[in-house]
Formats: C-alpha cells, structure tokens, sequence
C-alpha cells in the first residue's frame, strides 16, 4: 500500500515534470529509477533472471539490453511517432506498447514504468492518453493477447483511450 502511494504520486509528478528528450533506453531506465528509487536498490537496473507471469514468458534476461536499445533505436527512426495520422498513430502505439511489455526488463515495475513512458511519449505527439477511462483488468488481457499473437483488443483499447489535444 505505502509502494503504491508512493509510487501514484511520483508518477503524476514526472507526468508534469519530466521532459521528453533524449529518449532512449537509458531514458527509460531512469524513468523507473525515479518511480522506484526510494523503494528498491535495484531500481533502474535490469533484471538478470528470466520472469513469466500470467503464462506469458518475457524477454530472456541475457537478451534485454540489446533488444531495448534496438527498440529505441527504431523509435527514434520513426521520429517517436510524431506526425503520424491517427489510425497509424495508434498502430504504432500499440506495436510499441506490446513490444515493451514483452521486455518487461525490471523484476517489478514494468507495467507502471511502461504506462508513465506512453504517457510521455504520447503528450510529445499532442495527444493524451487517459488510462484512468480503462479498466486494469481489461489492459491485462489485451496485453496478455497482444503477447499471444493478437493486438486487436489493444489497439481497441487504444483507440478509445487516446485523444487529440
């Protein structure tokens, strides 16, 4: 409970604060640093054992750090996805969504980091993102298909969560 609080209101703060620049791996490392910092040690660093939850396997802990940086890398290739129209938009959100979660490269924290991340990420394309007009259950199961093959419930999700600003 007191991980949560904590964690909550770090969150709306970086949602405020934190500038959407340079963004990378590290970048995202550190937005978990930030999040968890006062709570674990290891915060912002990745995992070194392999996890599943739910009956999904996520990325092989040996392979994390070069698959993040190749996913950065073909972000900023594609410009963060800024100026796309909105059906691409949210094609592309939801590929990266899932894609992160796959990585999932931190033994906790994951979800959390990676929800304060799109938000950034889709403030900087003058949009917003309301995950409080989603249920948790439901972005479970869409994120738990999306790693079984199929992203359509993500992507509906998406679709119905994200606004032009």
């Amino acid at each position: 409970m007191v991980e949560q609080k904590l964690v909550t209101g770090l969150a709306a703060q970086l949602e405020k604060e934190k500038v959407f620049d340079n963004v990378n791996f590290a970048y995202y490392k550190g937005l978990h640093k930030a999040l968890f910092g006062d709570l674990y040690d290891w915060a912002g660093t990745v995992r070194k054992i392999t996890i599943s939850k739910k009956g999904t396997v996520f990325c092989r802990a040996e392979a994390i750090e070069q698959i993040a940086e190749a996913r950065f890398s073909r972000l900023k290739q594609q410009n963060y996805l800024n100026g796309l129209d909105d059906e691409a938009f949210i094609d592309g959100l939801t590929e990266l969504y899932d894609d992160l979660n796959m990585l999932h490269p931190f033994r906790e924290g994951n979800g959390r980091t990676l929800r304060l991340f799109i938000t950034l990420l889709v403030r900087n394309t003058g949009r917003e993102i309301f995950f409080d007009r989603c249920d948790a259950d439901l972005l479970t199961i869409a994120t738990i298909q999306a790693a079984q093959g199929s992203k359509d419930l993500l992507r509906q999700v998406f679709s119905e969560i994200v606004e032009d600003t």
